[in-house]
């Protein structure tokens, strides 16, 4: 009986554990890849852009959309797919009309009066040309609390730094620019916003209580952009990250020394 209770016991605990998700974790940045992804491919879901989409994979955006094709302002679409492999896709050529069956040139029609003559297809339209601003960028803190956790370059480590305060405490932009995303699609970042400042620097503001501004907004340097959380995370906390041409970049090498 005791064996046959204790058997019972362990099915009940297995049925348990495969019927019910796995507990949510802090999983840091694990989920956004600290090496450039260079094979296989995403398909976009609904609220995505390229430049969450480049931050997840280890991408420069302009890489990638050069990759798959894009012009400026990288508009994607749900149910997209972008290819993280090899180099720029080649534009696909329209096939040519079939030929004609007949050998003899079609001749014009007699009601016409004098020959006809097709008109000349319009120019293509040129293609946007992508912005040039890569100059300097002025840094300030996105936040005033004590810094809990650096910047680290081993695997799996942080690629950025989290600063610690009181739940609602103001985050700040960090430098002027465009907020280019803001969701919760990027697991282990919680509510994020993505902030554009030129072609080469973007920062990203994860794990806030609440977002203060919309993708497309222009933003300046001290500007409130969204309170302190705890969105994917165990703690409140601000994981502030700071990317140039695609690749991390220690925020304490840049941001003004405090007092």
């Amino acid at each position: 009986m005791r064996v046959l209770l204790s058997t019972l016991l362990s099915l009940c605990l297995c049925g348990c554990a495969v019927g019910n998700p796995p507990p949510v974790v802090d999983i840091y940045q694990r989920d956004s890849k600290a090496t450039k992804v260079t094979s296989g491919s995403h398909r976009v879901a609904r609220g995505e852009t390229l430049y969450s989409i480049a931050w997840r994979y280890g991408w420069d955006y302009r890489a990638l959309a050069e990759a798959n094709d894009i012009d400026a302002p990288y508009t994607i679409y749900p149910g997209q797919t972008l290819s993280f492999a090899g180099g720029p896709k080649q534009a696909t050529r329209p096939s040519r009309p079939p030929a004609s069956s007949s050998s003899a040139p079609a001749k014009p029609s007699s009601s016409s009066s004098g020959a006809a003559k097709a008109e000349p297809a319009p120019p293509p339209a040129p293609k946007p040309k992508p912005s040039t601003d890569t100059g300097p960028v002025n840094w300030q803190w996105p936040a005033s609390g004590e810094v809990l956790e650096r910047f680290s370059k081993a695997s799996g480590g942080r690629r950025g730094i989290t600063i610690g305060d009181r739940e609602g405490s103001p985050v700040r932009a960090a430098a002027d620019g465009r907020v280019v995303y803001r969701g919760s699609g990027l697991t282990g970042y919680g509510n994020l916003l993505i902030v554009k400042h030129n072609d080469r620097w973007l920062s990203a503001y994860a794990h806030n209580s609440s977002l203060l501004v919309k993708e497309g907004d222009r933003v300046s340097a001290g500007d409130k952009i969204a309170t302190m959380g705890a969105s994917g995370t165990f703690r409140t906390q601000l994981h502030f990250e700071i990317r140039k041409d695609g690749q991390p970049v220690d925020p304490l090498t840049v941001l003004p020394n405090r007092s």
